[in-house]
Parts: C-alpha cells; structure tokens; sequence
C-alpha cells in the first residue's frame, strides 16, 4: 500500500503541502490491525494490483474513515466511491448510525469529492469528543497546517439517512 499512498501524496505538493506529500505511509505493523479486524478493503486493476485502499475505525458509533486513497493513475474511475460503498455497507453491518472523516476544505479532491458524495461538513459544536480527539491527534502531527474540515455522511439505512448522490 505504500507505493499508492506515495502516490497519492504527490498530487498535495502542487498545493505547496509539501509535508502532507512526503508523510510516511503506514507500516505493515500499522495496517496489521486494520485487516486483522475486518476494517480494511483493497481495490484493484485488471491484473490484481493495489490502486486503491481504505481504511476504518468507530469513532463514537460511527464508521469513521482514517484513510481512503487512490493511485492518481486511477483517479476518476470510481475506485474512491467504491471503497467508501463499500466502508458504509460494513457500517450498517455494524449498526453504525454514519460515515465520518476529516480532509482538507479547499483541495478539490478532498472535501469538495466528499461533498459530491453526500458528506456535509460538520459544524464545531457538532463534533464528537472521539472525533475532537481524531482533529487533536492531526493537529499534533501537523495536519492542520492547513484548513481542515470533519465531515458525515448518515447511512441510507438509518433513520434521518438520506440516498446516495446521483452520478452524472
């Protein structure tokens, strides 16, 4: 996966986020717990190589995304949309209320696609005590350098949840 993470780093440093650009990708050690629990899914070309992942954790009883990248070479493919279908069909497996995320507020391939897909930002006051851990713990490691915003997406099977975005 780090050959995709790295990957999908480059395009911030255009943005001048050089730091979001070489961040490390995650270890195997890192991503064991991932995969071990049944929170992790790949997505793949034609031939069977990684060009997507995400990543998935409970934050207050909500499936919160850690990480969902794309190789650019893959990029508008529906790859993205994918794995995050396929984080909400574990959530609602889960009986998890929504989807969760935090990303940055003016990369186009960050909030604005989240938006696209249905996520709305999150006001302040709206922010859990597990989610305002998840934006301290960003900000320590330097994350909010640049605006960030925390997103939710409630699931189309629970109450108040709403139907995905058509596609155009």
């Amino acid at each position: 996966m780090g050959d995709v993470e790295r990957a999908a780093g480059a395009p911030f440093r255009k943005l001048g986020m050089t730091a979001v650009a070489d961040d490390e990708p995650l270890t195997l050690a890192d991503l064991a717990p991932f995969q071990e629990t049944g929170r992790a899914w790949v997505v793949t070309d034609d031939a069977g190589a990684p060009v997507g992942y995400l990543l998935a954790d409970i934050v207050d009883g909500n499936a919160h995304i850690e990480q969902v990248s794309v190789h650019p070479r893959h990029a508008r493919r529906g790859f993205g949309r994918a794995l995050i279908d396929t984080a909400e069909a574990w959530a609602e497996q889960q009986h998890l209320a929504a989807l969760t995320l935090t990303t940055y507020a003016h990369v186009p391939w960050n909030a604005p696609y989240y938006e696209r897909l249905g996520f709305e930002v999150l006001d302040e006051h709206e922010l859990t005590e597990g989610l305002r851990r998840v934006r301290e713990h960003e900000a320590a490691r330097g994350l909010a350098a640049w605006p960030r915003v925390t997103m939710r997406r409630r699931l189309r099977s629970r109450p108040g949840g709403r139907p995905a975005p058509a596609t155009s």
